[in-house]
């Protein structure tokens, strides 16, 4: 009797695992618009197995969840400026959620699993490139006769200071995970963790503001990596990888700036391509240019570029020999595709080997990772406070007043007098307010 209710049993084990399906929580469905692509994230029960694959003539991108069921209502998404028409989900074999993205155009596609992290689950993420940015209008605020002034005065506004854009760039993600290490330490993990570190600290910093080329684990290619930060006008680019070699003893950190093979190999296709190449040279335009004044304009950019990109990437490197073990005691030059802007200083870091154990448990350490973090938040400071960017605060000198500053904690940062600053922003008293700009003497003197 007990081997027949074992047989039993048995026979309906795989009835049991198919009613212990993952499910897809269809309430939870969202969509976010970005500069050139959108991503639509939903919630999952838990890790699954998947499928995809384009179809035209209508153009489309299917994904087959493999034992996956769906639960709740679909949200009604806003695909508006996006490559997405529509979406629509159906049951495949009985077992299977298909979901099918009406496209406009030929699919640019990619699918990936987001692990727990924080308070979330495991998440699907489907990021589809093309269509215009969703833009959100300002309404234009009613005018009333009596809001119409009588006489008209003219106010002259003297232009605001930027802050300075640091660029940050983990390496690899998404589908292309990079080096791995014994422990099975991913380097797209790592490096973004880094990344993520020093975002914080440009933040913290007075006259900077941080832009995340890769801000969770998906795949970019190299060439929008720079292209995103030239998009969004950064002042530099910071590349952050973990290097690995056959021989597990090989350790130490190494930064890269670009080589003149590169530049050369890099300004030969923008010259090829220059009628779509607008804006490349410091502002300047190479469509209208002959290829004698176009080829010279771009060499004096890059030039001088990469002249720029040795000396931040020096001043990271000392900052690197505070924390870190060095393995190439010199800037290296080389023709990484990441490095290639005309016009934005570009460096790339290669924080530790991940292939050697003792540098692959430094890695996985949050503490490890901070301190390289400060190392290139020094380097970053170091250049900008030697050579800033006209239009900046920090070339303007100027603070912005944050909650709990007092005026002598401001003077002592700046290295002034009192007095001094009193008379700089023609202070009747020391009591300030937060968003109060103060300008910032260059000396006592």
């Amino acid at each position: 009797m007990r081997r027949l209710i074992y047989l039993l049993l048995l026979c309906l084990l795989p009835t049991t695992a198919g009613w212990a399906a993952n499910t897809l929580n269809f309430n939870s469905l969202r969509i976010g618009h970005y500069d050139d692509h959108a991503r639509v994230v939903v919630d999952l029960s838990g890790p699954i197995k998947y499928k995809y694959f384009p179809l035209s003539r209508p153009d489309r991108f299917v994904v087959d969840l493999l034992d996956v069921i769906g639960t709740g209502t679909r949200p009604a998404l806003d695909f508006a400026g996006t490559a997405i028409k529509n979406l629509r989900t159906g049951i495949r074999k009985g077992t299977d959620l298909r979901l099918v993205f009406e496209l406009e155009g030929a699919p640019k596609a990619d699918i990936y699993l987001l692990k727990p992290a924080a308070d979330s689950g495991h998440r699907l993420v489907i990021e589809v490139a093309g269509g215009v940015p969703k833009r959100i209008a300002k309404a234009p605020e009613p005018v009333t006769p009596a809001a119409v002034p009588q006489v008209k005065k003219e106010v002259v506004v003297a232009p605001q200071s930027r802050d300075i854009i640091v660029a940050i760039d983990a390496g690899h993600g998404g589908i292309d995970p990079g080096a791995k290490g014994r422990k099975g330490t991913q380097e797209k993990d790592v490096v973004l963790a880094i990344a993520r570190k020093l975002e914080k600290l440009v933040e913290q910093e007075e006259g900077m503001r941080p832009l995340m080329i890769r801000d969770g684990d998906y795949f970019i290619k190299l060439s929008d990596r720079k292209e995103k930060a030239r998009r969004n006008k950064a002042d530099i680019l910071i590349s952050i990888h973990a290097d690995a070699f056959a021989d597990p003893r090989a350790k130490g950190a190494s930064v890269y700036a670009l080589s003149q093979s590169g530049a050369t190999s890099e300004a030969a296709k923008l010259l090829a391509n220059r009628e779509n190449a607008s804006d490349l040279v410091g502002g300047v335009t190479l469509d209208d240019k002959d290829d004698m004044l176009a080829s010279v304009l771009l060499d004096l950019s890059q030039s001088a570029t990469i002249e720029d990109s040795l000396d931040v990437a020096s001043r990271i490197l000392k900052g690197l020999r505070g924390v870190a073990r060095i393995h190439k005691h010199q800037v290296q030059q080389a023709g990484f595709a990441v490095l290639k802007s005309p016009d934005i200083p570009s460096i790339l870091v290669e924080t530790a080997f991940i292939s050697n154990p003792t540098e692959e448990r430094n890695l996985r350490s949050g503490r490890y990772q901070q301190q390289l973090a400060r190392a290139m938040m020094a380097g970053i400071r170091s250049y900008f406070i030697s050579n800033p960017p006209p239009g900046t605060r920090i070339a303007a000198q100027e603070h912005v007043i944050r909650r709990g500053e007092t005026l002598s904690e401001i003077a002592s940062r700046y290295h002034v007098s009192l007095d001094t600053l009193r008379l700089a922003n023609q202070l009747k008293s020391d009591s300030l307010r937060i968003g109060q700009v103060l300008h910032i003497p260059t000396s006592d003197s």
